[in-house]
C-alpha cells in the first residue's frame, strides 16, 4: 500500500492506495488548515485499515506547483515519515495528478475525443496560473510554466481542438480566453486519490526522491509581502 498526500491546493487531502484500488480517502475543504489537519487525516486513513507507517510500501506527496506553505506542510509531513519508517518516498508533479484525475470523468460529461486537450490550472494569483497542456493520452504537448493568461492565451491551438481547462486557477481565465473550443469543468477539485496511477507507475519504475533533499517543485521563487504596519514602532 501506498500513502498519498496532497496540500497543494486549499484542499489537504490523503489517500491509501494498492494496486488494484483506492482503498480510502480523507479530505478537509477548510482553507489554511493544513498544519493542524494533514496528521489528523493521515492517522485517520492508517488506524481504520488497521496499519502503521511501517506497512506502507511507499509514501507519496504533491510535490507542486501550488500553494507555497501548503507544499512545505506536505513535502516535510512525507519526508519525515518516509525518514523515520525507513520507506520510499515518491513526489508527484501536481499538474499530472489533476490530468488523472479529471480522466476520472467520462469523456462524455466533457465532450471530450481523442484530439481533445486537457489543461490543468493551479492559481498563482491575480491573472497568472500555473498550467500545461496534456492529450488524451496522458502525453505532455506543453510543458508546465507560470504565464499570465490574455486573450491571445491558446491562440496557436486550431479550434477544432476542444480544450478543458480546470483546476483552482481555471475559474478566472474564462472570461479572458478566446479560444471557442474551450470546457471549463468547474466542479474539479485536487485531491490525493488521483495520485494512484501515477505514483504506482513510479514505484515499478524505482523512481523515488532523496530523502534527504528532496524539495517542493515551487516553480517560482516565493515573494514574501512587506507588512504595512510597522510593528518595531520605529
Amino acid at each position: 500500500m501506498i500513502l498519498c498526500l496532497e496540500t497543494a491546493t486549499s484542499i489537504c487531502s490523503a489517500a491509501l492506495c494498492d494496486r488494484a484500488h483506492i482503498i480510502s480517502v480523507k479530505e478537509n475543504h477548510e482553507n489554511k488548515s493544513h498544519a493542524t489537519q494533514l496528521t489528523l487525516l493521515i492517522n485517520k486513513l492508517l488506524s481504520e485499515q488497521g496499519i502503521k507507517t511501517g506497512d506502507l510500501d511507499a509514501i507519496a506527496v504533491s510535490k507542486g506547483p501550488g500553494s507555497y506553505t501548503g507544499l512545505r506542510i506536505g513535502v516535510s509531513t512525507a519526508k519525515g515519515i518516509a525518514f523515520a519508517s525507513s520507506i520510499p518516498l515518491i513526489g508527484i508533479e501536481t499538474t499530472l495528478l489533476m490530468f488523472y484525475g479529471i480522466k476520472d470523468t467520462p469523456d462524455r460529461k466533457y465532450s471530450a475525443g481523442a484530439n481533445s486537450l486537457f489543461c490543468p490550472m493551479l492559481d498563482a494569483k491575480s491573472m497568472e496560473v500555473y498550467y500545461s497542456l496534456f492529450d488524451s493520452g496522458g502525453r505532455i504537448v506543453k510543458d508546465i510554466s507560470a504565464s499570465v493568461i490574455s486573450k491571445e492565451s491558446f491562440s496557436d491551438i486550431p479550434e477544432s481542438v476542444r480544450i478543458i481547462f480546470f483546476g483552482d486557477g481555471a475559474g478566472k481565465c474564462r472570461d479572458v480566453i478566446n479560444h471557442k473550443n474551450s470546457v471549463f469543468a468547474d466542479d474539479f477539485t485536487v485531491s490525493a486519490k488521483h495520485m494512484h496511477i501515477p505514483v504506482y507507475e513510479a514505484f515499478d519504475s524505482g523512481h523515488f526522491e532523496d530523502v534527504a533533499y528532496f524539495e517542493p517543485f515551487y516553480l517560482k521563487d516565493f515573494i514574501a509581502t512587506v507588512p504595512k504596519k510597522n510593528i518595531t514602532g520605529e
